[in-house]
């Protein structure tokens, strides 16, 4: 199986590139399960319904959202009546929504997409690793799903890695979001999992992880309350993780870096 993974989308530079992107990618790269961090596709914060369509429309399988799940209070309805958007399952039992869909492909595989929400640094919820670890119990790799994604939204790399290491070989790739600078250490871990700790964003470089550099170095510089920050709108670099997967074990055989377009190195694995 092939599975493309897209990291957090920042503003209209952002969401517009990936829904761009998206078609090619697919037919370029044989993809079976598209999946988008979404968070920040609404002026940096949050989710509109409206923009959710359109990604699903450009070929997004899933969409996983974070820490500005609610900032557009539109998607709660949207949020309710919408499996293949999630957002994070360590949210506490009640919230709209759910933390993870089993996907249907249309040869008969059945995947599950996970979204979790780390603890460090970030809002104090549910615990990610228990939480995960009771949601995967009802899922075997292998046998009842051909693979399982894990989008791991959260802040400090020691618990994205400590967090991939607890499901090294239970799950075909844990990838980390939340930061928007993509990581160099993409890897299959020793029990055949893959990992990265940030997949990046897919928004402007020429930023402050996808804001306009101006007010947000102002901030730094001040420490005064000021305007509220703007997405960057120059030229997005589309940023993810390519991972095929083996079609027995549903662990995985390969990971590579996706980086198209605006300011960074390119790079596009090879199929």
């Amino acid at each position: 199986m092939r599975i493309l993974f897209l990291g957090d989308l920042v503003g209209r530079a952002g969401r517009e590139a990936a829904a761009a992107a998206l078609p090619a990618l697919r037919a370029r790269l044989r993809i079976d399960l598209a999946i988008v961090n979404a968070e920040n596709a609404s002026h940096g914060f949050g989710l509109a319904p409206e923009m959710a369509r359109a990604l699903f429309e450009a070929g997004a399988d899933v969409l996983t959202l974070g820490n500005h799940a609610w900032d557009r209070r539109e998607i709660i309805p949207y949020l309710a009546e919408t499996p293949r958007l999630i957002r994070p399952l360590n949210f506490p039992p009640g919230t709209p929504g759910a933390g993870l869909i089993v996907v249907a492909l249309p040869d008969g595989r059945r995947c599950v997409v996970v979204n979790a929400m780390g603890r460090l640094f970030m809002e104090p919820l549910d615990c990610p690793f228990r939480t995960t670890a009771e949601a995967l119990a009802r899922h075997k790799l292998g046998h009842s799903v051909a693979a399982i994604v894990i989008d791991f939204h959260a802040e400090a790399t020691s618990e994205k890695m400590a967090f991939a290491h607890s499901f090294d070989g239970q799950v075909s790739l844990v990838v980390g979001t939340h930061t928007h600078c993509p990581s160099a250490d993409h890897q299959i871990l020793p029990g055949g999992t893959a990992f990265q700790s940030d997949a990046g964003m897919c928004g402007d470089y020429d930023s402050v992880i996808g804001m306009a550099k101006e007010g947000a170095a102002a901030r730094f510089w001040r420490k005064l309350p000021g305007e509220r920050l703007a997405p960057a709108e120059g030229p997005a670099t589309v940023c993810g993780l390519f991972v095929e997967t083996d079609d027995a074990s549903g662990l995985a055989r390969r990971v590579e870096p996706v980086r198209q377009g605006g300011r960074l190195s390119q790079t596009l694995p090879e199929v």
